[in-house]
């Protein structure tokens, strides 16, 4: 049996819009770009014509895994989670113990994951470390520069 793919319903929705786009549009697009360079003559030395067949491959595949991410998703309401343990859709205050500095995340799949928007993947190094933890907790968690350790702050949603 697969793995569930957990995400909010915002982001299912965000990325079935994704999908459906390139699913009509996109194709399209590229499709015509090809039919067009298939028009200009020989294709053996037509670069339109390569350029437009690998983009559509590459089109293809990010449809695939689109739709492979979609197939086994469990929509989470939120109004459902606990906070008394770090799980995904948790907003979680850790604070490093190494030079004191506080940071919030809120954890989701990787599909939402937004670094910008501290939504951080519960399939990272740091998401994994975190899930289930409680507050007053210190997670050790190994990252590129070595294991630092993070105490869970506060846990909410």
């Amino acid at each position: 049996m697969a793995a569930y793919n957990y995400m909010t319903q915002e982001g299912y929705d965000k990325l079935r819009s994704e999908l459906d786009q390139l699913k009509t549009e996109e194709r399209q697009k590229i499709a015509q770009e090809i039919a067009e360079a298939r028009e200009k003559g020989d294709l053996s030395e037509n670069a339109e014509y390569h350029a437009a067949k690998e983009a559509q491959g590459l089109l293809e595949m990010r449809i695939n895994e689109m739709e492979k991410s979609l197939a086994n998703v469990k929509i989470i309401d939120e109004s459902e989670l606990d906070t008394s343990v770090v799980t995904i859709l948790n907003k979680v205050t850790i604070k490093n113990l190494k030079n004191g500095k506080s940071v919030s995340y809120k954890l989701v799949s990787k599909n939402e994951a937004d670094l910008k928007a501290k939504k951080l993947s519960v399939d990272s190094p740091i998401g994994k470390g975190l899930l289930g933890k409680k507050q007053g907790d210190i997670a050790k968690i190994q990252t590129p520069a070595g294991v630092i350790d993070f105490e869970i702050m506060e846990i909410s949603f």
